[in-house]
């Protein structure tokens, strides 16, 4: 046994723990880089290429490069044999003392296949002779043969990778019954870990169809609704240009396990498409972006989201409804559920799913018996209307915490209890003013007058379209609404002419551009001009035609001038007694 002095043990100990960090910084690496940095198991490599007959080479120095994999130890280092378990670090320190001393350490074992070895023994010595700069050590070698040899202009992976897809063909018969499914991947692995998703999903099968699943039927429709919609997902997002390396089952095995760390951290359940959205957001593409956005930050900081990106990022996702995922803040007052009724209706009419919100302002609170009880209701509601639903309990600040949640949803709606005041200084303190501004898509204010009952289906709506960007974002969703949703739809125009213009005069500019892209999109409606204030000739328009909803864009100046001048978005909130769904 070989006696470490202090000072000895110490420096071994620093020089295992540099070596562990190693370890997951060329875990990062690789990762990024599409590669594995895990070492070969003997017994899958010799099953999977055939490797059949061996021979007792004797002994050998061999390339510490050549040693890529293990017999038995291959979770225990990483590819290049840095130590990964904490475990580890008294038999390597005591290691590195015996091949630092006069004593030295025996030959280890390997079996040979091509030109690359696998430890049987001696993985420590092996990971400290790389540590210690060596480039050869001597092995008792036994090769084994192979139809596929591993060769060293051939990657070890490569190969394994592609006879564990030609078992997998062969196994889940894919080639037949889907002839133009390209399932390679581009990492060992990945392949009984798709067999694993198959295996699942037919599970489930048979609990739906209460009956036995043949295995090939499970396979088929595995590929065409779990698979293939991942894949369309990933292609909308174009994320292979971002991983070049990567291929389209290698991101559906990326974004199944993104959507479950999405899931986990927000408390509901993602759907491919946000999760590729998110998964865009995060590669190489968007990182460029965001560093050229950076010089521009204080604008965006006084300017917020520019309008389009919501609808950019809808349009992306091809959905088959618009609102898919549609958030509602439950404040648990009485007028609150005007709300949640109103974000019920529209859910319904999606055929989408509600998550609700509740914001607590301490931890200890989220399992009051208060909040038992909003769930309970929330649940209640939900459940009454046909409606999926899912309640989260968050504890933070109301505004930044609904925005932080919206990212991942396609409408917020709130209940409009507090709309800005008509003073600069009350639209300074307002919450839902903070709100609109900082939200990354639409809102839906629903107004919590006492006694307010929520409407039954919001037709018809009013578009007030006056030509701006934002306005223009209105107008994407009123014409979804008309043409998809069948809502009859009202478009008002304030004409900025002087009063008194003669009323054969030709519409203004803004009315005739609404309605060439309304008739575009095949979409019937009736179109009014009115003079005067903006928000009266909105809410006059809105009793007169019995609206159900307000359709408008979101503020025109930027913060400071919204606050000083007012808004006529602050005047139909104060006064209006329908929702009013505000685009950015």
């Amino acid at each position: 046994m070989i006696d470490i002095g202090g000072w000895e043990q110490a420096g071994a100990r620093e020089d295992f723990r540099r070596a562990r960090a190693q370890a997951v910084r060329e875990q990062i690496r690789s990762r990024l880089r599409g590669q594995s940095a895990e070492l070969l198991c003997y017994d899958d490599v010799r099953e999977q290429l055939q490797a059949t007959s061996s021979t007792y080479r004797g002994l050998h120095d061999i390339p510490l490069d050549s040693v890529v994999g293990s017999v038995g130890r291959c979770g225990d280092f990483s590819r290049t044999f840095l130590p990964r378990r904490g475990e580890d670090e008294w038999r390597w320190t005591r290691v590195q003392a015996a091949v630092l001393s006069d004593e030295g350490v025996p030959p280890i074992e390997v079996y040979q296949i091509g030109d690359v070895y696998f430890v049987l023994d001696g993985n420590h010595r092996v990971s400290v002779a790389r540590q210690l700069g060596a480039t050869h050590i001597q092995a008792y070698v036994t090769e084994s043969y192979a139809d596929l040899p591993l060769t060293s202009d051939v990657q070890p992976d490569e190969l394994i990778v592609k006879a564990e897809h030609a078992g997998f063909l062969g196994r889940t018969g894919l080639s037949d019954l889907r002839p133009d499914a390209d399932l390679s991947v581009s990492v060992p692995g990945q392949h009984p870990i798709l067999e694993e998703h198959i295996s699942v999903h037919r599970y489930f099968m048979g609990i739906d169809q209460n009956r036995p699943i043949p295995y090939q039927d499970a396979v088929a429709h595995w590929y065409d609704t779990v698979y293939l919609p991942v894949v369309e997902a990933i292609r909308a997002q174009n994320l292979l240009q971002d991983f070049p390396d990567r291929t389209e089952a290698d991101l559906y095995l990326w974004l199944s396990e993104h959507r479950v760390a999405l899931g986990e951290q927000l408390d509901w359940e993602v759907t491919p498409e946000v999760a590729a959205r998110d998964l865009a957001a995060q590669s190489g593409r968007e990182r460029a972006r965001l560093l050229t956005r950076l010089s521009s930050a204080a604008v965006e900081a006084l300017l917020g989201r520019a309008p389009g990106e919501w609808r950019q990022e809808q349009l992306a996702l091809r959905q088959s409804a618009l609102f898919i995922d549609v958030l509602v803040a439950v404040t648990g007052r009485e007028g609150g559920w005007v709300a949640v009724e109103s974000a019920i209706e529209l859910t319904k009419q999606e055929n989408g799913r509600l998550i609700g919100i509740h914001i607590v302002s301490a931890e200890a609170e989220r399992n009051s018996e208060s909040v038992r009880a909003l769930e309970a209701e929330f649940a209640r509601r939900c459940q009454a209307a046909g409606v999926a639903g899912t309640l989260v309990v968050e504890v933070g600040e109301i505004g930044p915490t609904i925005c932080s949640r919206a990212r991942w949803t396609s409408l917020v709606v709130v209940g409009l209890a507090h709309p800005p005041g008509d003073r600069a200084i009350d639209r300074l303190g307002s919450g839902l003013r903070w709100l609109i501004e900082h939200c990354p898509g639409p809102i839906l204010a629903v107004p919590e007058a006492p006694g307010l009952q929520a409407r039954q289906g919001f037709d018809p709506a009013l578009l007030a379209y006056d030509g701006s960007r934002k306005a223009n974002e209105a107008l994407y969703l009123a014409a979804y609404l008309a043409g998809q949703r069948e809502m009859a739809l009202v478009v008002l125009t304030v004409d900025e002419r002087k009063r008194g213009a003669a009323a054969g005069d030709a519409e203004p500019r803004a009315l005739l551009g609404a309605r060439k892209y309304l008739e575009d999109h095949g979409v019937d409606a009736n179109y009014v001009t009115r003079q005067g204030g903006v928000a009266e000739a909105i809410l006059e328009t809105a009793h007169e035609y019995s609206c159900g909803l307000v359709i408008m864009g979101g503020y025109g100046f930027s913060p400071p001038l919204q606050i000083v001048l007012g808004s006529a978005v602050d005047q139909v909130l104060r006064e209006c007694k329908l929702p009013v769904l505000i685009c950015r």
